[in-house]
């Protein structure tokens, strides 16, 4: 993976952690114990802080930055879906950041939360625990029901069992010329889509 100092200071990945080698690391970034990175996902520590706490995941493409001195926090079993972009904002624990979301400065997504896909959180942003946050600008549309949480849990544990299997079984490798015959599926459990749920 494409891992740099600035100034002498250098990223820190716990050795549980997987980070996909195509993502960039710059700096003061901070990834804590069976955190999952992404393909292609730019997480800059050159300005402010940038932190995974434990179990937590950010997905390809999505970009981790802050203005100078704040840091940008998904904090413990957080889960920020498929380019997404945080702004020294704090994803707290257990909340998810759906696909394409934007969380800007200092916005603070409590625990047990939910941001749709697409929304734009305003910087400032504050909100109950178990929230549901959409639209553009974000607003909480309503509290979050203990099976929809429980959805999000599960979803964040397939990534935690993702770190697993990424740190056990992926490599590069040179692709086939055609399928070959009975092809294997990958092992990714059974989780579905909320509206499948």
């Amino acid at each position: 993976m494409p891992v740099y100092s600035i100034e002498g200071v250098i990223p820190v990945v716990h050795p549980s952690a997987y980070v996909h080698p195509s993502a960039v690391l710059i700096g003061d970034v901070w990834i804590g114990p069976n955190c999952y990175v992404g393909p292609a996902a730019s997480l800059r520590g050159d300005f402010g802080r940038v932190v995974l706490k434990e179990g937590s995941n950010i997905q390809d493409t999505c970009v981790m930055h802050a203005f100078p001195g704040m840091d940008t926090v998904i904090e413990r079993n957080g889960h920020v879906g498929h380019g997404a972009i945080l702004h020294g904002c704090i994803v707290g624990e257990d909340a998810m950041v759906g696909m394409n979301a934007v969380v800007m400065d200092e916005a603070h997504i409590a625990p047990r939360s939910i941001v749709g896909a697409g929304a734009l959180v305003k910087a400032g942003f504050q909100c109950e625990p178990g929230s549901l946050i959409v639209g553009a600008p974000a607003k909480v549309l309503r509290m979050l029901s203990d099976k929809e949480i429980a959805w999000k849990r599960r979803g964040t544990e397939e990534y935690q069992r993702l770190t697993r299997r990424s740190l056990a079984s992926l490599v590069e490798c040179p692709p086939l010329a055609e399928a070959e015959p009975d092809r294997p599926r990958v092992d990714a459990g059974s989780y579905q889509p909320k509206h499948q749920s």
